[in-house]
């Protein structure tokens, strides 16, 4: 039985990977660091912070993980008025809260970031739990972040489903025990069936509540 649905944020609820991508590639240009966009792809899924930094720039100590990531997040803000909801996501989750069906949110963003975008995007009403990478030892593929968010939410991983976009973040919900819906173009969308997706969508506009439960019964 589907009692509640898990959203990843980035590429899923909102349309943030473009402004990602440039936010990093400006931040490691400015130390001295040249990236090829098929580099930039590490970025995309579901990565903390301090793993993307040492992935470009090598080991680091917590103080400069802790530096270089406030100056990446800095750039990200300067972008942040570009940042929009994904496309047909705002009607979706609408109807899922008139549908009574509980939300949650499972972003491998720090909690600042995360709470501060929902916020500012007037989405953060919409749900009952937020678990971010600051509260999780180990990121996606890992399942702790899933698992956490079921406990928070007080429903057993099996009747919950997962939204994601990313092969990581696939995998982490499926090891968690949840099943699986991918958001991804359909050059994407083999890599996510792949890693464990019941289902890929492209988009929510033609997506509803009833082909969900349709799709998930």
């Amino acid at each position: 039985m589907l009692r509640g649905i898990v959203f990843d944020m980035d590429g899923v609820i909102i349309d943030s990977h473009p402004i990602h991508r440039q936010a990093w590639r400006t931040f490691l240009q400015s130390e001295g660091r040249e990236v090829a966009d098929a580099e930039l792809d590490f970025i995309l899924d579901g990565r903390k912070r301090e793993e993307i930094l040492c992935f470009f720039l090598g080991e680091l100590t917590p103080s400069q993980i802790a530096h270089y990531g406030a100056r990446k997040d800095e750039m990200l803000r300067r972008l942040a008025e570009h940042m929009r909801p994904i496309r047909g996501v705002v009607e979706f989750l609408e109807s899922l809260s008139q549908a009574g069906i509980r939300m949650a949110l499972a972003t491998s963003a720090s909690y600042p970031r995360a709470h501060g975008t929902l916020k500012e995007l007037n989405l953060a009403g919409y749900f009952d739990a937020v678990v971010t990478g600051d509260e999780v030892a180990t990121s996606k593929p890992d399942p702790a972040i899933y698992r956490l968010v079921a406990e928070r939410i007080k429903e057993p991983p099996e009747n919950l489903l997962a939204v994601e976009d990313a092969v990581s973040g696939v995998k982490s919900a499926r090891a968690a025990g949840m099943r699986c819906l991918g958001i991804a173009s359909a050059e994407r969308a083999r890599q996510l069936r792949t890693a464990g997706a019941d289902q890929v969508i492209p988009d929510f506009d033609s997506f509803s509540l009833e082909r969900l439960k349709a799709s998930f019964r």
